[in-house]
């Protein structure tokens, strides 16, 4: 009798042992601030995945604050194999990696893809691949945030439906393709993987069979929801102007209904800070007072988007919503951070899955 209790103590103690560690919400009331960071030399193509140990020490300082994730894309098109390295250095400064899985043959956007196809990732043709990534990133140990397939539901990534058999057959074979690499990389018992679906605020195309509703994945297969929600994007964007309230209007009743009880992060917000009629600093003065309200319950965690990119051959004409390139912008940060700093979780809370 004693050696059965023994052996079964022994088997929950190896079992709690393989047991992936996640990122659990913050305390109630507060936040997790997130960080991307992309600022590319002049002249070279931002890939999303160029933040450094520096970046994030530089945007910590200058904001005074503590960012919880470091968000960084990680590109088939340059290698399939886990970056261990970036998630390595970002573990290192005590904060989560949270890693964009880019299944894409190139960063361009607006079309097709040429290789990493829905139908090509349920023909099993990445397999081998995607378990030689769960296995490493199994190996690495500590919690990550990941996220495939981003913002489904608009048209410039190459997963969207317009793309893969639009309304009758896209979001269907979408929700297809997740479910293949989850239960991919969960049969490979990589449970610390912690797994973000993200959706863009506005439907594009504005279709019913394209809302994004169609694409969720179901309460099984992730974790975390994620939201985009932009204002203008370029300085001479005129969509797209609204507040950051108005968009979250929209669409958080609509995603908290099909996903009760999940956090919410907003992953990505952020302003043009050339824009002529809109200005950076008001437009993300009156968001960050709106998340740190409680207005939106359900949402844990925010990140502005840092990246800079040219859309023309006019250098007036170049998107910059980089915080640090405005002292205006870094300013209302740096005000609005320290007002509300009872209402910030700076380091992680892990937790056993």
């Amino acid at each position: 009798m004693l050696f059965g209790r023994v052996l079964a103590l022994a088997v929950f103690a190896a079992s709690f042992a393989r047991a992936g560690q996640i990122v659990a919400p913050p305390l109630a009331g507060k936040l997790y601030q997130g960080l991307y960071f992309d600022e590319p030399a002049a002249g070279h193509d931002p890939t999303e995945h160029d933040v450094t140990a520096a970046d994030v020490q530089r945007f910590d300082g200058a904001l005074g604050t503590r960012t919880t994730w470091v968000f960084f894309s990680d590109n088939w098109f340059e290698s399939r194999k886990f970056p261990r390295e970036t998630c390595d250095w970002i573990h290192g400064l005590g904060k989560v990696p949270y890693v964009r899985l880019m299944l894409r043959s190139d960063a361009e956007q607006n079309r097709a893809e040429k290789t990493f196809t829905l139908a090509s990732i349920l023909a099993g043709k990445f397999d081998d691949d995607l378990k030689g990534w769960a296995r490493d990133a199994k190996d690495f140990g500590s919690p990550l945030l990941v996220e495939w397939g981003t913002e489904p539901n608009g048209k410039w990534f190459s997963w969207n439906g317009s793309w893969n058999g639009g309304a009758k057959e896209g979001p269907a074979r979408y929700i297809a393709a997740w479910h293949h690499i989850v239960d991919l990389m969960r049969a490979e018992g990589a449970d610390n993987l912690q797994w973000v679906w993200h959706v863009n605020w506005l439907d594009q195309p504005e279709a019913n069979w394209n809302r994004f509703e169609n694409y969720y994945p179901g309460e099984n297969y992730c974790d975390w929801v994620a939201l985009s929600a932009y204002g203008p994007l370029t300085p001479r964007e005129v969509d797209g102007t609204e507040s950051f309230r108005f968009k979250m209007r929209d669409a958080y009743p609509r995603l908290t209904k099909i996903t009760p009880g999940k956090p919410v992060v907003i992953a990505e917000f952020g302003c043009d800070i050339h824009h002529r009629k809109v200005d950076a600093g008001a437009w993300a003065r009156e968001a960050l007072e709106d998340l740190f309200s409680g207005r939106w319950p359900a949402v844990i965690g925010f990140c502005w988007w840092n990246e800079s990119w040219e859309n023309d051959n006019v250098r007036a004409h170049d998107t910059d919503m980089n915080i640090l390139h405005d002292a205006g912008l870094t300013k209302v940060f740096r005000e609005e951070l320290a007002k509300h700093a009872d209402k910030l979780q700076p380091a992680p809370i892990t937790v056993e899955r």
